[in-house]
This record gives C-alpha cells, structure tokens and sequence, in this order.
C-alpha cells in the first residue's frame, strides 16, 4: 500500500478561495510514512528498519500528544475554527484517524509478515506463550514472580463503579473472562498492568545452539494472568493504553510568575485529558464498548492498532552483536582548521569556518566554549538554550567560566515542548554555579541558536559568534543534519550582540538589523521581500530562482507569495522533510515549483534559503521553518553566508541533495510519497554522497 491510498479528502486540501494548501497535520502524516516507509525498505539493514518502526511509533505518539490534543479539544467544546482551512475539528479528527487507521494496518502488516520473518532468517524469533518448551515455560513463570508481579496491579472491572486511572502511555491487558462457577454467565472483564516502565520490552528466553529466542513483555503477563484471577476462566487477552493531552494551558501567561506556572503545569501533563485511545484491532466489539463507557471515552478517542503498542520500545531491539544488520558505521569527521589549531581564536578570526555535522565532528563548537572558559582574555559569554543534552560539556564549560571570573549569560527557553524540566534544572544549575540565567518571554518562544564571546585583545575588545541551524546539544549533533558558522565579521557579530540585547532586557529600544533576519523584526517581511524582488525579476523576463531547504513549510501568506512567484515565472525548489503545505505542480498556480523529501539515518534539520538576487545569490542559514508559529511567535535568527567558499560549499551540498534519486520523495497532490528517479544511471544517496565529499576535502 501507498500514501496514494490515503489521500486526503477535498476539504482538506483547498481553502474556500481554491487555493491548493494541504492541511499541517494531513502533510505530517504523510511524512511519518516516508519514516515507515523506510521500515519497508529492503535495502536498509534489518536493525536499522526495526529503528524506524520505533521513529515511527515516537513521532506518532508525541503527534496525538499534541496536535490530536488540541483537535480533540476543539471538538470537546463543540467550537469550529476557521484556522487553516477553515474546517471543523470534527473533519480533521475523522481524517486524522482515517490516515492512521490505514497506517498502522502497513505498520502491522510490515511487522507481522516481514519484520519478523526475517528476523526468523538470522535466528532470531520472538515467540508467542503457545510456542514456548517447556524449559521456557518454566523461565517465563518465575521471570513474572521474581521480577513482576509487585507491578502488574490486577483490577476486576465493575460497571458504574469507580474505574481505575490509566497512566499516560502505559500498557494494560483488558481480560475476557466467565466466572468458573457459572460458566454461562455474563462475561466479566479485569484490568492488569504490563510493566514496561520498569522492565525492558524484550526478554531473552533459554535457548539452543546459535537461535536467540525472545518473549515480549506483554506476552509474559499473558501467559500469567491466570494465576491473578484463580476464580475465572480467561477467554481472551487485548492490549490497550491510553495517550493524554502534553498541552502546557498557562493560563494569562502575560501577568504572574512564569517559570513556576511552568512547574505547576508539567505536574498536571500526565493527568490531562485522553488524546488517543488505542486497543487491538480484534478486541470484540462489547469489550471495546465497555472500555468506553468504563473510561468515559467518545468515538473519537479511540484508534485500532495491532496486538502492541508502545512501539517505539523498538528503539532497545537487542542486536546480540550482529553489526551486519546494521549501517555500516560513518565516523564523524574532524573539522582539522580548528580541532588541530593551537590558537584557537586566531584561527577564526582569520577566516570564516562551516561545520556540518553529523559529517563533520562536534568537537569544534565544544572547543568554542571550552577555550573560551579557560582563556584569561574572554571577559563574557552569551548563549541560548532551547534543547540541550543531558550531560553537556558546553554547560559545564559554562560553568567553569564563572569560576575563572568570566560574565557568563545563558538565555533558556523553558516552553521547549517535551523539555521544559530539563531545562528548569539547567537553569537551576547555571544559577547555582553562578550564571547570569534568563528565561522564557510570555507569549514567544525564543528558538535563535546563537553563541557570542567577548574577548580583550591588546586592551580592545574583540567579538567571536557562533551561529547555527541546530541545538548546543553533543548528542543529538550525532544524528542531526545542521550546519553551524564561526566568524568575527563586524556586519554578523555587531547584530548578534543586538539579539542579545533584546534577550536580556526587552526594555531596550526596537533593535534595527540590516543582516540578520531576526523573528519579532523583520524576518517575515524581509522573506517577502526577496521573493519578491524575484517575482520582479522574473516579470522584467530575466533569470530568477528560489531554493529552499528546511523542515516545515506551513505559512499561508509565505505560500501564497510562492505561488505567485511560480506564476511569475520563478523557478522554485524545495527540499522539505516534514510538512508541506504548499502544492507543487498545480497548473495555473505552482507549476513552476518542485519540492522532494529526504529522510534517511540521519534526520535533515538545516535550514537554508538560497535567492538569485540578480545573480548575485544570497543565502541565508536559519533556525527558522516556514510556519506560523516561527514567523510570528518565536525569535529565530537567519544569517547570511559571505564567505564564497563556504557558500560555494552549501551550494554544492544542495546540488548533493537536489540529485538524489535514492532517497527522495516527490512531494505531490496526491501525497504519493513516491520515490525521485531522475535520468542518472548512477545511484545518488545525498547524506551517502555528502559524507565522502567531506573525506575528500579532508583528504585532499
């Protein structure tokens, strides 16, 4: 099956003026089936299709945590919105389920049929409880006395009695049981947890030779749940859990104490209200109607899945040391003008320097802070926080600068969705070690990846930024395609001291950027206006040309401005990994723009925006996507590439991706997610393509 097949309905893919514009979450689900799709795909090694059934699973889960949420709620209240398209909750909730409901049938289907099969092929099986020997049988039964049975929780299920509260994301089995003393009696139904938060998912059985047998958990407690209910007789087990709303409602976010309404509301997360019901597609129909009137659930609530969830548990697949199943393994590379440089910061001074990581290693930014905490001419220290890994050598280099008598100023974003505690700690921490700390502003998120030093060379203070497309955070550099520049260029450095100003103190008059693109300034119109400035170029008959790459592009006025651009005869590519709102292709309106996903082992996070500018190209880097929330309500910065060689470099890294025909989806009408061919024999895998040309630089 295709993303053709679910194609989505009419009302969700024109707004009432006609204008093609697919709905945000429509476009999302269809890029969480290219993840899937990569699950399917032969040519990926066996572990690593396991990992995007697990990448799958997450983005799914965190999608109804969120945005299912806030649909769910709209139809709660019985509001309708004219956001977007101008279409009721109602619609979107149904369309939403109709998507995943097609969804987690390929995902089933994949796993039953293929996944493990193939698994079988490397002796691997995961076994059900009627396929166990007997020596099994035995390891299974003392595993659940001697490891789970304080957290199974068994509950007998009484109508219009008080129900149980189900956790957020947690694993239950809903039993269908006959009392054994009236076995003609009315069917009774229990409740038994399936301890997943304090076991692993996947357990090793006893087994023969070179075969490695696995049991799920949830299977354990299957084989189990008799000895719970000695009194019944169990006629069926079915799995369900129950997702709830991560929505923060602060409410008058404008007035009061910020950082402790935050507090308040993470403690209330895991209570909020369902989002998503999920249960085993072969549940009878009475069960699944009890569960319903049990816990207050509408029709609404409620998904089919298979006899699993919680997939993303994938993520802990054993491997038994299997590396063929695997990618083979892409080292990151040294950035050497700075790894190997003695000095430090004369090597930046001199020369502007782009690091494109996961290609390229980290060590180069750490080092940024590192040798700035431990240099007696860095007086102060600027950054932002928006995700940061848990151990991190950056903070901790913060830190030490405190201790050598540096300024130091972090600026955290605690509204950063799913890690507000973790930055609440950092925050905490950094004060207590003696960082100046800033938080969060009411009503803005601030998303700007930024760094700036100050340093006093011969008695005259001298500035070094870092600028960058993704998070300070060493972990998620791994994996993460972004780019990130050095430079002490006046035109940069100057404008990054102004963000800064405005971080500190929003007292401080409108700041005014010529260079940057800054979100709360002059990032939105400074986009329209060089699209349009194509627009005008390609009207005047002349060469006219418009790249972009980024996550997300959602924003209706942005979209129309392309369009109009297409019209005018702009020529216009995108590279898009997640929503995409805008419809290429449409006669009359976007035939002149082409768009193409890439999703591969790492995920493409950079941001960048190439223009023909009369031929003298500009291109920007940013922290910014194309959506509403990051054109209106969020500081982002874009920063523009002077240095030819390295806009040389990230022309050449767009070309990579632009060919690819590996790995490239056309981003279409009909949400086909069908993969790029183009007239090339060769086979072009562009993060494949990107890591070797990098080599070679380094080599050469």
């Amino acid at each position: 099956m295709t993303t053709a097949n679910i194609k989505p309905h009419q009302e969700l893919m024109y707004t009432n003026d006609k204008i093609p514009f697919i709905h945000r979450d429509v476009s999302w689900l269809s890029f969480n089936y290219r993840v899937l799709q990569e699950a399917m795909d032969p040519t990926v090694p066996l572990f690593e299709r396991i990992k995007f059934l697990a990448i799958y699973s997450s983005n799914l889960d965190e999608f109804f945590r969120v945005r299912m949420a806030n649909h769910r709620n709209l139809l709660r209240v019985g509001k309708k919105t004219k956001k977007e398209l101008e279409i009721s909750p109602k619609q979107t909730v149904k369309e939403i389920q109709r998507i995943v409901n097609r969804q987690q049938e390929v995902f089933s289907d994949l796993f039953e049929n293929t996944i493990i099969p193939e698994l079988e092929d490397h002796n691997i099986r995961i076994l059900r409880r009627l396929n166990l020997s007997d020596e099994q049988v035995i390891f299974v039964e003392n595993y659940f006395n001697d490891h789970m049975l304080p957290y199974v929780q068994p509950v007998l299920l009484v109508k219009h009695k008080i129900r149980p509260f189900l956790n957020n994301a947690a694993l239950y089995l809903t039993l269908w049981m006959k009392p054994k003393d009236d076995p003609k009696g009315a069917d009774r139904y229990a409740l038994v947890t399936i301890p997943s938060n304090y076991l692993p998912r996947f357990i090793q059985l006893p087994s023969s030779g070179e075969t490695h047998d696995l049991i799920i958990l949830d299977d354990i407690v299957r084989h189990n749940v008799s000895t719970m209910f000695p009194g019944y007789n169990i006629l069926d087990t079915f799995s369900i859990k129950l997702t709830r709303d991560a929505e923060l409602y602060i409410d008058d976010e404008f007035s009061g104490d910020l950082i402790q309404k935050i507090r308040s509301s993470l403690t209330k997360r895991q209570v909020g209200p369902a989002s998503r019901f999920v249960y085993d597609r072969e549940m009878p129909k009475e069960l699944l109607e009890f569960l319903m009137e049990t816990f207050e659930l509408e029709k609404y609530d409620i998904l089919r899945e298979g006899r699993y969830h919680n997939n993303f548990d994938f993520f802990s697949f054993p491997d038994f040391g299997m590396s063929h199943l695997k990618n083979p393994p892409l080292p990151p590379l040294p950035y050497t003008p700075l790894e190997d440089a003695k000095d430090y910061f004369s090597a930046i001074k001199g020369k502007d320097h782009l690091i494109h990581v996961p290609y390229h290693s980290y060590e180069s930014v750490v080092r940024f802070f590192e040798e700035a905490a431990a240099d007696p001419d860095v007086t102060h220290i600027k950054i932002t926080q928006y995700r940061v890994a848990r151990k991190s050598r950056i903070m901790t280099a913060l830190m030490d600068a405190v201790k050598a008598g540096k300024q130091v100023s972090v600026f955290i974003e605690v509204k950063a969705r799913f890690d507000e505690e973790a930055n609440l700690r950092w925050g905490e921490k950094l004060e207590q070690a003696g960082v100046t700390v800033h938080y969060s502003f009411p009503g803005v998120k601030v998303h700007a990846k930024i760094a700036l030093i100050r340093r006093m060379e011969k008695g005259v203070p001298h500035f070094y930024s870092y600028l960058s497309t993704g998070n300070f955070h060493e972990v998620t550099a791994k994996v993460y395609s972004d780019f990130g520049l050095f430079t002490t260029d006046e035109r940069l450095v100057s404008e990054v001291t102004r963000v800064f100003s405005f971080l500190e103190t929003v007292k401080v008059p409108m700041q005014s950027f010529e260079h940057l693109l800054v979100g709360q300034f002059n990032l939105r119109t400074e986009l329209e206006s060089l699209i349009e400035q194509e627009i005008e170029e390609a009207k005047a008959g002349r060469p006219a040309q418009i790249i972009l790459k980024m996550n997300s592009i959602q924003d209706r006025p942005i979209t129309e401005k392309l369009y109009e651009a297409s019209q005018a005869g702009v020529q216009i590519k995108m590279i898009i990994r997640g929503i995409c709102s805008p419809v290429p292709g449409v006669k009359g309106i976007s035939e002149n723009i082409e768009a193409i996903s890439i999703v591969d082992r790492f995920l493409e996070h950079a941001r960048v925006f190439l223009f023909h500018n009369k031929g003298d190209e500009l291109m920007y880097l940013s922290s910014a996507d194309w959506m509403v929330r990051n054109l209106n309500y969020r500081v982002e910065t874009a920063f523009p590439i002077f240095d030819p060689q390295i806009k040389k470099e990230i022309r050449d890294y767009i070309n990579i991706q632009l060919t690819d025909n590996v790995k490239a989806r056309e981003l279409d009408q009909g949400l086909t997610n069908t993969y790029r061919k183009n007239e090339s024999d060769l086979a072009i895998r562009s993060q494949i393509e990107t890591y070797y040309y990098i080599k070679r630089k380094l080599e050469s």
